[in-house]
């Protein structure tokens, strides 16, 4: 597909260089939900995307989570497609590209492209992602992801109350002696739970072992007394069986063989005879013509081979003899293990390994290997080791905890919230993977109030503002290259949209930032601007309506308006703004009373923008 002038959007607003920070570079999108094409470049620092509500925002973030493994679903194909494609290019830190290169993608200089192509099909859809044009699974993709990008949404109000995402959050704060701890701490665990399973397997045991001491005792006894070990003795038996039982009519037959073959004593010549004829013959043709010694050579040994025969057959002949009691005896053995095979409902391989595994739990029942006296002692030295690592994890959580606390008040202070106040609370649990602490974050807005838990406290504004300072919190850690936020300014005042605006530019100093907002305040901060909306263009099918002509292609235009609801389509598209049209799109959130006032207060805007941003 051609590439529309109007989508390849670039853009720069005096953007800072940062040619050294890992950030989302380009992001190019086909068929993909509302968009039929689009390519986006971004800048270092804080890159702002604005539209009315329902503008398709929204679809944007939803392509750059598709392309690192998120969510699909059918509705992401373009209606009317079959294949849709998200191509995200990514700047990337060395740590990354070595550790893209141990699993098998190879990454020349810095640049890393990650792509997910979708097809629909009967209801569902497939995907396939590569990097750097490598097929991949998910959950490397997955991995890729959270060194890559991190989102971060109003909606995670209830994530920020689960006291798991607390847990990671604050071990994120203590640093590399916090992470070895914890692992010390899992390996302690998972040594207690081993010993703790042996000892429990151990008690079930005894308290199951007069029971199964009888029980395997007399299949044992029953099983020994058979002298069970050749896994064919029933074949064996049953072929001698057959034998013993036509002895005679076997000595008959073998009779019969051998006078055909060596000594016929009716008078007629036996197979040896002829062919002992043949070689006299053979050899008064050799004294003529020695090329028949080949043949003589071959009747020769047809003739060793058929007196050996007759003189096998005939020792054959001759073992043989009836034996009734040795009938009886194989045919009394034959039933006694056909009946034990039934019994234990196992072959006679099956059953003979069985017979070995009784032994082995014999051996358990009567007290070889651990008593449940030493496991007791070995649990108990192993539970001591995890609750000593615990408690030492306890210890480095409580200073994270106090790193944390401090940090965030004062994330919080620029963001109207000096009053704020914050805790970290842990509370003893019972020792488990990840230690022995619940955390859970408490949080006062207000003077006077008492601490609560802080998903039932905080209002939305609160919440976009505490979410806010807990990533800037985090960037110290340069966990990511790229955050992205998505309208957590939402139900914000002007004075408070001024700080978060302050809070996002500041920490697009060390991180890029993506950001989705509503507030003109915020987007006047922007090192690029973007405007998103929705367009209705003709549809390729309709052909030229109302006499239109090429040149409009892909612009909705004044004959389009004639054209039926199945000869257009609604697309989103995308516009980098400049200075001029960045002015225009902030007068439009702002609103006013009138258009004039709107674009002195959008003016006030980039110059106080402005103004901050020469400070920093």
């Amino acid at each position: 597909m051609a590439q529309p002038h109007w989508d390849h959007v670039i853009v720069d607003l005096n953007c800072r260089p940062s040619p050294a920070l890992p950030m989302l570079v380009s992001l190019r999108i086909e068929n993909f939900a509302l968009i039929d094409w689009l390519q986006l470049d971004f800048q270092a620092g804080l890159n702002v995307l604005t539209g009315e509500t329902g503008a398709g925002k929204s679809i944007i973030l939803d392509a750059i989570d598709a392309v690192l493994g998120g969510r699909v679903s059918q509705r992401m194909v373009r209606a009317g497609e079959k294949r849709a494609l998200v191509e995200a290019t990514f700047q990337v830190l060395p740590t990354v590209v070595d550790w893209l290169g141990s699993e098998g993608v190879a990454v020349e200089g810095n640049r890393l492209t990650c792509t997910r192509e979708l097809t629909a099909g009967r209801g569902t859809v497939r995907s396939r992602s590569r990097l750097n044009g490598i097929a991949v699974n998910k959950p490397l993709v997955e991995a890729l992801r959270l060194r890559l990008v991190e989102i971060t949404a109003q909606g995670q109000t209830l994530q920020v109350g689960d006291p798991f995402l607390q847990l990671e959050w604050l071990d994120s704060v203590g640093g590399d002696a916090l992470v070895r701890q914890r692992q010390i701490a899992a390996t302690a665990y998972a040594a207690a739970a081993e010993a703790y399973t042996a000892l429990e397997r151990r008690r079930r045991a005894e308290q199951q072992r007069q029971e199964q001491l009888d029980l395997f005792d007399y299949q044992s006894r029953e099983l020994d007394a058979a002298a069970l070990e050749d896994p064919e003795e029933i074949l064996r038996l049953e072929q001698e069986r057959q034998r013993l039982s036509h002895a005679v009519e076997l000595q008959q037959q073998s009779y019969q063989v051998y006078q055909t073959l060596y000594e016929n004593d009716q008078g007629a010549p036996a197979g040896a005879d002829l062919l002992g004829r043949a070689v006299q013959t053979l050899e008064d043709m050799l004294r003529y013509d020695n090329t028949v010694e080949p043949i003589l050579d071959l009747v020769n040994d047809a003739l060793a081979q058929i007196e050996e025969a007759g003189r096998q057959i005939n020792a054959y002949g001759e073992g043989l003899e009836t034996d009734p009691e040795r009938l009886q005896a194989v045919e009394i053995r034959i039933t006694q293990l056909k009946q034990l095979c039934r019994k234990y409902g196992r072959s006679l391989p099956d059953l003979i390994d069985y017979y070995s595994e009784i032994q082995d739990s014999l051996n358990l029942l009567n007290g070889e290997g651990q008593s449940v006296e030493v496991l007791e002692a070995t649990y108990r030295d192993r539970q001591a080791e995890l609750e000593k690592s615990c408690a030492a994890l306890t210890k480095l959580r409580q200073k994270a905890a106090r790193t944390l606390e401090k940090r965030l008040v004062e994330e919080l202070k620029p963001l109207a919230m000096a009053q704020v106040q914050f805790q970290v609370a842990l509370e003893a649990t019972a020792p488990g993977p990840t230690g022995a602490d619940r955390v859970e974050f408490l949080f006062s807005p207000n003077p006077g109030e008492p601490l609560q838990p802080l998903a039932e406290t905080a209002s939305g504004g609160e919440m976009s503002r505490f979410l806010l300072a807990l990533k800037a919190s985090f960037s110290r850690q340069d966990i990511v290259g790229t955050l992205v936020f998505d309208e957590i300014d939402v139900g914000v005042s002007g004075r408070v949209a001024q700080a978060i605006a302050e809070k996002l530019h500041h920490l697009g100093t060390g991180q890029q930032i993506l950001c989705v907002t509503h507030q003109p305040i915020i987007a006047a901060m922007a090192d690029a601007h973007f405007r998103v909306g929705k367009e209705v263009i003709e549809s390729p099918s309709a052909g030229n309506i109302g006499g239109n002509s090429g040149g409009n292609k892909g612009r909705k235009t004044q004959q389009s308006t004639v054209a039926t609801a199945d000869q257009v389509r609604t697309v989103v598209r995308v516009v980098a703004l400049d200075h001029a049209t960045r002015r225009e799109e902030l007068a439009q959130l702002a609103g006013g009373q009138s258009h004039q006032d709107s674009l002195s207060f959008a003016d006030a805007l980039l110059t106080q923008a402005d103004a901050l941003r020469g400070g920093v």
